[in-house]
């Protein structure tokens, strides 16, 4: 435990990125596309078609390729971090941007996503679930993607989660402090009639 927190590169208070090999793992992606799910019908269309439909077809492809080939690395570039002592602040997103506060009072799992290339590349997701949706939704309320010190990450986190009263905690004292209170007041109500009829 002590190593993994020695080697952790992350500090509170100041955002974090994903690991710069998160990005190579889309051109990855990008390349296992291509080869099948593109190539697979494209080529018989580039051999067997006539050349009008295989420019139309083509431009398109080509447009959308070197699209995603331009924001793998503005989409990366998105992506940030952020652990305060109360919470874990993230944004992603070039067009449509997304931001999120998860206070760690809140939060109830934590599980380490890493498919084989991930595993290849050293790199793996923490996906954050919290009380208010992990019942509700089989999707972690936040992921952190592209992280090197997984491990140690997941473990910073639950120290501060290990050191916040949980929120449900919170809530299931209030309700019954307010059901003693009203029990009481019952109480004194029934004494003080039973008290004015003598």
């Amino acid at each position: 435990m002590i190593k993994m927190r020695e080697k952790l590169k992350i500090k509170i208070g100041e955002e974090f990125k994903p690991a710069p090999q998160f990005k190579k793992l889309y051109y990855i992606y990008l390349v296992l596309v291509i080869l099948f799910g593109i190539l697979t019908w494209y080529l018989p269309v580039l051999l067997f078609t006539p050349f009008e439909v295989k420019l139309g077809i083509s431009i398109p492809i080509l447009a959308i390729l070197i699209f995603v080939v331009y924001w793998i690395p503005k989409y990366y570039d998105s992506i940030v971090y952020k652990l305060t002592k109360d919470e874990i602040i993230w944004g992603r997103g070039m067009w449509f941007k997304k931001t999120g506060i998860v206070p760690y009072n809140r939060i109830t799992n934590i599980d380490i996503a890493q498919g084989p290339i991930s595993r290849k590349l050293g790199i793996a997701a923490l996906k954050i679930q919290t009380a208010g949706y992990s019942g509700q939704q089989a999707r972690a309320e936040i992921k952190i993607e592209g992280i090197e010190q997984f491990e140690g990450l997941r473990e910073l986190i639950m120290e501060f989660v290990r050191g916040k009263k949980p929120i449900a905690v919170e809530t299931y004292e209030e309700e019954n402090i307010n059901l003693r209170i009203l029990d009481e007041l019952v109480k004194i109500r029934k004494l003080l009639e039973k008290s004015s009829k003598k």
